[in-house]
């Protein structure tokens, strides 16, 4: 349980007008990574809108792109580790800058037009690139907050969004005038140009209030327990809930645009589509980050995957245009709140030491259920013809999820906010 030492130093960062957390400077921070991350966000997105013309371009199947597209979540959440461990010996400015030119390069070899660069350059936008940018500006983020962490990281993981309703038309009419293999050139130098100026201006974060106290009378040496369990079970059950549900997730975010094209809908429409999903998601997801400061990040997590069940289930039921922009849209809207309250619920249950990987972890899973889900949706469009069985497999992933969340919710007894410590054994 919180100290009473640790709830007024949090206080008084709080009200700090300069620097500290929750302070104005915490705020600039946040809009500055939300900036770099709607750029770098941007980067995987010209295969998703790119699908139809680069498979006619390259004569491959579905499934053989979005493999690659998968590369780039399994890259971005493994690379995330390492990343994180780096950003905390060498400082998250080189960091996010070796980030930045990895992302150019990997854009710059996929733009060469065969199978193997494409694979090798996204494997190495995901690993290098935008591993080196999010998982680390999202440890980075969280320890500039404490009251408003939920708010905070809820506004940086909108970059993703921001980037979808911004790039999508831009990389379907750049397509349809200069190729897809210019436009992922020029975006590589672009991305490299905005972000590497950007890093200049992250400072360092504060330090965090002092760790709780232990409770009276529990054994030197013992560890923490997390909803009654050894901390490495919690962070396990936590991995596979992300990895579960980050398959339905992913499956309209990168087959929006190819779904539409089967069903004769235009590729500036479907484009539109997918900027309408995220754009929703982004209103959203300040919501669901408010949301977390007041109930807990696994509560908002499991009221959030609720909500992506239901959507992704219409998405079986609807196949006219107007009927999958209110769909698509309403997707927007549920799914917004999952990642980011997970990275709200390991800062509820875990030390602040140990947020460099435990967050990042917990992200790799999550995104390896995105790069799944992704790829497996490919595969089954590419046996049956068509995408519902991909949105039925999706639909029982996401009742798996709602099943672990639920029941480490219940095992937390309420919002599950603060370390639980062992009690004493009574003679």
């Amino acid at each position: 349980m919180d100290s009473v030492e640790s709830r007024e130093a949090a206080h008084r960062a709080s009200e700090q007008p300069g620097s500290g957390a929750d302070s104005r400077a915490s705020w600039r921070t946040a809009w500055l990574v939300l900036a770099i991350l709607s750029v770098s966000y941007a980067s995987p997105l010209v295969i998703v809108v790119g699908m139809k013309p680069m498979q006619d371009a390259l004569g491959t199947d579905r499934s053989v792109l979005a493999l690659a597209g998968s590369l780039v979540w399994v890259g971005t959440g493994s690379g995330g580790i390492l990343m994180g461990w780096l950003a905390d010996r060498i400082g998250v400015r080189r960091t996010v800058s070796i980030g930045a030119v990895m992302i150019a390069a990997g854009l710059a070899l996929s733009s060469l037009g065969s199978i193997w660069t494409l694979y090798v350059g996204h494997a190495l936008l995901g690993f290098l690139g935008n591993g080196g940018v999010y998982p680390p500006l999202l440890v980075y983020v969280s320890r500039w907050f404490e009251r408003r962490r939920g708010a905070a990281i809820a506004l940086i993981s909108s970059g993703q969004y921001v980037a979808g309703v911004v790039w999508p038309a831009v990389f379907e009419r750049g397509m349809t005038a200069f190729g897809w293999q210019s436009v992922m050139l020029v975006y590589g130098v672009f991305a490299l140009a905005v972000i590497l100026p950007a890093t200049l201006f992250l400072k360092d974060a504060p330090k965090p209030p002092p760790m709780p106290v232990r409770r009276a009378g529990a054994r030197p040496g013992e560890r923490p327990r997390v909803a009654g369990f050894h901390p490495n079970v919690a962070q396990a059950l936590i991995c596979l809930a992300g990895f579960c549900c980050c398959i339905p997730m992913s499956i309209p975010s990168a087959h929006i645009v190819a779904f539409c094209g089967d069903l004769g809908i235009k590729a500036t429409h479907g484009a539109a589509m997918l900027s309408l999903m995220l754009g929703c998601a982004f209103l959203s997801r300040q919501a669901w980050g408010a949301l977390a400061d007041r109930i807990g990040g696994l509560r908002t997590v499991m009221a959030g995957s609720a909500c992506q069940a239901v959507a992704i289930a219409l998405f079986l039921l609807t196949q006219d245009e107007a009927g999958l922009f209110f769909v698509s849209a309403a997707f927007g809207l549920g799914f917004a709140g999952i990642i980011p309250s997970y990275s709200v619920a390991v800062r509820d249950l875990f030390p602040p030491s140990e947020a460099s990987w435990r967050m990042p972890l917990t992200l790799f899973t999550a995104m390896s259920g995105m790069a799944f889900g992704s790829w497996f949706a490919g595969a089954l469009y590419d046996h049956f013809g068509y995408y519902a069985p991909a949105f039925g497999i999706a639909v029982i992933f996401n009742l798996l999820n709602l099943a672990i969340v639920g029941f480490l919710v219940w095992r937390t007894g309420g919002t599950g906010r603060t370390l639980v410590w062992p009690t004493p054994r009574t003679a």
